[in-house]
């Protein structure tokens, strides 16, 4: 499946207690469950104001439809083509 990149705004997340992430997190797998096999969420980056997920998904319909669900906006996804890194010199 392909990977995305989910740009999300969640205003004050960065400063949020780790009882409140929790339950952010909590929320979003619920949604996943419900949605079953076809989107798995790898991890996000936390910024102030938003983050950025990291996302397996059959398509981005889905991910449209687990932010529909779930309440988390979306600002902007990509597809991840490749990824680089620096041993990628070595290949």
């Amino acid at each position: 499946m392909p990977k995305y990149v989910i740009k999300r705004c969640i205003p004050g997340i960065g400063n949020m207690s780790e009882e409140e992430q929790q339950k952010v997190a909590k929320d979003s797998n619920r949604v996943l469950n419900e949605l079953g096999p076809d989107i798995q969420w790898q991890h996000s980056y936390v910024r102030e104001n938003g983050t950025h997920c990291v996302y397996i998904a059959k398509n981005e319909d889905i991910i449209h439809e687990h932010a529909k669900i779930s309440g988390a906006s979306i600002l902007e996804i990509t597809e991840v083509k490749t990824m680089i890194d620096p041993t990628t010199e070595e290949s």
